[in-house]
């Protein structure tokens, strides 16, 4: 009888191996037990649907939360991570949705570990629809890196931040136009906040290192009470660093809103600053120790020239006209008016190198993209591709 059972039994098993291997394009010459082995692609795992037990690789996008959403940022629970074989990856249809039990969420959850974004990781359950979408589900494995190849280590960028290094694999070995272009497509994914948004994300980002309850205010560098912000006399309030009338962006989703140049600041240094470009020189500004302006510049203290001259860089990339927003561009002027231009590029460029990115900014991206927007400013992590793109 037992003979009999192992003779009816064995067929089945290896037509089952070889329906796999035909679903997701493992080459028939490979044994029914290598198979079992073999580590599957997202493409292949989406593509084998059908209940079995399989073992995937891909990069962690976000957190699912229907069938066409996934969260790259605002993680709101640990039960589901999105990954794809690229880390870029923007299209749910090419995502596998990872069901995240008990067991795996103190390693594997997105609210917890939001710096898992980015990351490779490898997952061994049932392909099995999730979301009413391609999933993998009661997961019995789960790792970091692709298997029996693991995915190099993130190294510290020239920030000091630990940065997946697949998130900046496009731009690898690039300069000038070419740079330029690779950049724009990493940083334009990102999630979009409201203005009334703006005010939270700014009390997280813009947090004083020595006192939580307080922000750091851009130009004044006063610490002052998160709960103080508003519109009345020493309130502080959201000052646009590309100041919004170059462009005519006002405050609506998208530029007006875009957290890397939003920071705290006084309501009448805001005022001060107007929406003049950024200059060298003029008459000292009250309530703002070491800033100077004149009719038509304003010059930021020591401590924050390269932290202004990088959100400056990082606008002027990020918003290329192509998404329904106006092409910001940087110049040398300082009578730039309404149009979407920006200056002094010159003296922005020497502010970059004269104040390289400190541990307060570095955060600050950090914070960005692990919290609120899940895209980053790649002048903090990389300061030198400023002069790549511009000199």
């Amino acid at each position: 009888m037992n003979m009999k059972h192992v003779t009816r039994s064995r067929p089945g098993r290896l037509i089952a191996a070889v329906a796999l291997a035909v679903a997701v394009g493992i080459p028939l010459g490979v044994t029914g037990a290598a198979s079992a082995a073999t580590t599957l692609t997202v493409a292949q795992a989406l593509a084998a649907q059908d209940g079995r037990t399989a073992t995937v690789t891909g990069y962690v996008i976000g957190q699912p939360t229907a069938t066409t959403t996934v969260l790259t940022s605002g993680f709101t629970a640990d039960t589901a991570i999105a990954i794809a074989d690229q880390a870029g990856e923007t299209g749910t249809a090419r995502m596998l949705y990872v069901q995240v039990t008990a067991a795996w969420r103190s390693t594997f959850g997105l609210l917890t570990n939001p710096s898992l974004r980015g990351r490779q990781v490898t997952a061994t359950g049932t392909l099995t629809a999730y979301f009413s979408h391609g999933g993998l589900k009661n997961p019995t494995a789960m790792s970091l890196g692709g298997g029996a190849t693991p995915s190099p280590t993130p190294t510290p960028s020239p920030s000091g931040t630990a940065v997946p290094d697949a998130y900046y694999a496009a731009a690898a070995g690039r300069t000038g136009p070419a740079l330029r272009t690779a950049l724009h497509g990493i940083i334009k994914v990102q999630t979009k906040l409201s203005y009334d948004q703006v005010w939270d994300a700014l009390k997280d980002t813009d947090q004083d290192p020595a006192n939580p309850a307080n922000v750091i205010l851009l130009y004044s560098g006063r610490s002052q009470s998160k709960t103080s912000n508003g519109g009345g006399v020493n309130d502080w309030n959201r000052e646009h660093v590309w100041a919004k009338s170059h462009g005519d962006f006002g405050t609506a989703t998208g530029p007006g809103t875009d957290v890397h140049h939003l920071r705290p600041e006084d309501v009448s240094v805001n005022s001060s600053r107007g929406n003049k470009d950024f200059d060298a020189g003029g008459g000292a500004v009250a309530e703002a120790p070491g800033c100077y302006t004149d009719a038509d510049s304003f010059e930021p203290r020591d401590a924050v020239k390269g932290d202004v001259a990088r959100m400056i860089f990082y606008m002027a990339i990020r918003y290329e006209g192509g998404d329904g927003w106006p092409d910001l561009e940087l110049n040398d002027s300082v009578s730039n008016g309404s149009a979407p231009r920006l200056g002094r590029l010159s003296k922005l460029l020497a502010w970059n190198d004269q104040d390289p990115p400190d541990a307060f900014e570095k955060r600050r991206n950090q914070r960005i993209y692990e919290r609120w927007q899940g895209n980053r400013n790649p002048f903090v992590d990389h300061p030198e591709w400023a002069r790549s793109i511009w000199s």
